[in-house]
């Protein structure tokens, strides 16, 4: 390794003109940095063509549902929403009608609900990009201005659909339980004057025997035959439902999942009325080519894939969901700083960070209408509350160059000191 070192010495003072030229220099320096993050991406159309995809945000169940030690507070679990719904969220799963003696992280949900804001079912702005940009008159589908259910946002290639800057807060139930806890919840909450405290349920099952054992304690046929019931109920009292399948690649007790049986459970749900199928990979083992695998199942199977969302867990989830967006592919679940696990998928140590994947869709010229920045921020905010490591990789990188440009920006004009000597090593 060869070294080089600074000259030492007593530096001069620069000449105005040098000063001023420095200054110059810093400032493009800077706005260079400020362009290589999140903001300029945003404005970029590439194979994306500005096509929207949708988002939902599982931290705040999914993402916690697992983590040792003590419950998260209800009070964090509020804040968290808040600042999710700054950085342009509009679909987040807040919580779990779930036994709290089995998952005590989401015990509280029945408290939270009414302490969020009071949004379900509102369409609110979104923030930078969408709603900063100079933006044509809205057209129907095909130009025709046919009615305002059709209606979308055409901004600068973009297209935008008013549904996405509604607000969504589904929860998780298990069965008819979980559904009656909810429903009593909304009626105390109604008989005190609230409104309505979420408009989505999401139900699960598993693609594979095994898991559904342990997971749902019970045979998979038996999930199955209970979930019309549910599903049927809470359609009738305007809730919209939400299916998810896990274990879709393999399980952590069979192994691989055979395409046919996750596409046959998935159809099943569809069937039922869940209007949306996320398709969980339980233990971050898939990649590009298994993927394909389902998703060319679920075409032959004539599943319409704009109704099939892409949920991971680690490793090549972030690949794997951009070699699906050609296919269609129109919803994304993901996790802030990559928050996640599943106690009954060992080593499934978490979700796809939501930073990652809203960077890679706005570099690939896609839209959220997600505040990347916001974003960041808020992924950083929460890893420093619970103490643990940001997974985002995005994130991190982000942070470290907004840090480094607010250090430069502090010690701008500061002049070298006279007679101080350094040796640095600037090479290998």
């Amino acid at each position: 390794m060869t070294k080089r070192f600074r000259s030492t010495g007593v530096y001069p003072s620069p000449s105005p003109e040098l000063a001023e030229r420095s200054e110059i220099f810093n400032e493009k320096v800077l706005q260079a940095e400020e362009r290589m993050i999140s903001k300029e991406l945003q404005t970029s159309a590439k194979e994306g063509r500005g096509r929207f995809i949708r988002i939902v945000e599982v931290s705040a169940r999914d993402g916690l549902q697992n983590l040792p030690g003590e419950p998260v507070s209800t009070e964090l679990k509020r804040e968290l929403v808040e600042r999710l719904l700054g950085a342009g969220m509009r679909n987040i799963e807040v919580g779990s009608f779930v036994r709290g003696d089995w998952v005590p992280q989401m015990a509280d949900t029945a408290k939270l609900l009414p302490l969020l804001p009071p949004l379900t079912g509102q369409s609110i702005p979104l923030p930078s990009p969408a709603s900063s940009r100079s933006s044509s008159p809205a057209l129907s589908d095909n130009g025709a201005g046919i009615g305002p259910s059709s209606l979308k946002h055409i901004i600068d290639n973009t297209i935008i659909p008013f549904s996405a800057g509604q607000v969504h807060f589904p929860v998780l139930v298990p069965n008819m339980k979980g559904l009656e806890n909810l429903i009593k919840l909304q009626e105390n909450h109604s008989l005190n004057g609230g409104g309505k405290l979420t408009d989505e349920v999401a139900v699960f099952v598993s693609a594979t025997e095994a898991f559904s054992q342990a997971n749902n304690h019970a045979p998979l046929s038996k999930i199955l035959s209970s979930l019309p019931p549910v599903i049927d109920k809470a359609r009738s009292l305007g809730y919209r439902v939400r299916g998810y399948v896990s274990c879709v690649i393999t399980c952590p007790y069979s192994g691989p999942t055979p395409p046919e049986d996750v596409v046959d459970v998935a159809i099943k749900l569809l069937s039922m009325g869940c209007y949306e199928i996320s398709l969980g990979d339980t233990t971050g083992e898939g990649d590009p080519e298994s993927w394909g695998r389902v998703w060319r199942e679920c075409e032959q199977r004539g599943v319409d894939m704009t109704k099939v969302a892409c949920h991971d867990t680690f490793s090549l989830a972030l690949s794997s969901i951009i070699s699906l967006l050609p296919h269609n592919l129109s919803s994304v679940d993901s996790s802030l700083a990559g928050l996640g696990g599943c106690p009954y998928s060992p080593g499934a140590t978490g979700n796809v960070p939501t930073e990652d994947v809203v960077y890679a869709l706005h570099k690939l010229g896609y839209e959220t209408g997600i505040d990347l920045d916001t974003l960041v921020e808020v992924g950083n905010w929460l890893s420093s509350k619970l103490g643990r490591r940001n997974e985002s990789r995005v994130g991190r990188a982000i942070w470290a160059r907004r840090l480094s440009r607010e250090n430069k920006e502090k010690g701008k004009g500061k002049e070298c000191i006279k007679g101080e000597e350094s040796e640095t090593e600037d090479g290998m």
